[in-house]
């Protein structure tokens, strides 16, 4: 029997959503046969070696991580159980501060030759001065996930209420051209890219609310659209993944303008190194719909931790 910690909370502003994530994912690796301690993690890094390596002995033998945002998913706690030496699930500290970095991981997307919004990191202050381009763009923190800060601004919108909702997530925003069309992604499972799902939220646009609400957002998967566009989109969340050096589980999150030809409207958002777990997650959802129950897909990602060398 292997025992499993799950790592969970943390005080990124995704503590919530990490909470929901790492109770549906301990409940699982219960029913897959797994011993599981959950651990709400804090700044007392001090607490989390004891827990990790306690003095009598008797630690994890692998660590799931399912923290969510800053110091969880950027390659922080990665190094922790790097230098500890401690096996844990999804993507290693390089892979998972690129991911996380937006313009870091642009840059990784088009050397790749894969297409993405015209876009570019300004100073956030500098939206009080006018817009960066022309309406609609979008407006986003440079180093957070499941939406969080990110805005489009359209015609008449008060862009001064944009910067100061954005400023509580540094000086540095990315500013990208609006691409109009539908919401696709697509979870890998290490060399295997599962499906895509559309995503057709009720509200504006697939926003934090949209995503952690049940019934706000319809989920469709397999994706109604050409079999161009959904193989191209499983490529391109394929060559990510292997280019960043993800381990595991991610998840590729694309827009797809309709109105364009072909597969040329495809553009990459982003990639997701630690993608949600709540039970209206889409990697899960995924992993369902390919055969794969929860219990099945939480000891698969035991079995494929990450073990520091």
């Amino acid at each position: 029997m292997t025992r499993v910690a799950v790592l969970m909370g943390g005080w990124s502003p995704e503590r919530e959503v990490s909470l929901v994530s790492g109770k549906a994912c301990a409940e699982g690796l219960r029913e897959g046969g797994h011993e599981v301690v959950e651990y709400d993690v804090t700044r007392d890094l001090r607490a989390l070696v004891d827990f990790l390596r306690p003095a009598a002995g008797g630690g994890p033998d692998v660590v799931f991580n399912a923290l969510h945002g800053r110091y969880g998913e950027d390659g922080c706690i990665q190094g922790v159980l790097e230098i500890m030496r401690v096996p844990y699930t999804h993507s290693g500290v390089l892979a998972s501060a690129i991911a996380m970095d937006k313009p870091m991981a642009r840059h990784v997307f088009t050397s790749l030759g894969l297409r993405v919004a015209q876009g570019a990191v300004i100073e956030r202050r500098s939206l009080a001065w006018g817009d960066p381009m022309s309406r609609p763009y979008v407006v986003k923190p440079v180093d957070q996930g499941s939406s969080v800060g990110v805005h489009i601004v359209r015609e008449g919108d008060n862009l001064a209420a944009v910067e100061a909702a954005e400023a509580p997530y540094g000086e540095r925003v990315l500013v990208e051209k609006f691409v109009p069309g539908r919401e696709l992604t697509v979870a890998v499972m290490d060399d295997h890219a599962v499906a895509v799902t559309e995503l057709r939220p009720r509200t504006r646009f697939y926003d934090y609310e949209a995503k952690y609400t049940d019934g706000i957002t319809e989920h469709l998967v397999p994706a109604p659209i050409p079999e161009d566009v959904y193989e191209l989109a499983k490529q391109w969340a394929l060559l990510a993944h292997e280019a960043l050096g993800c381990n595991g589980l991610s998840r590729a999150d694309f827009r797809w303008d309709d109105s364009q030809p072909g597969t040329s409207g495809l553009v990459i958002l982003e990639l997701n190194t630690q993608p949600g777990m709540t039970p209206l997650s889409l990697a899960p959802e995924q992993a369902r719909w390919a055969g794969i129950s929860w219990p099945q897909l939480m000891t698969w990602m035991v079995e494929h931790a990450r073990h520091p060398s």
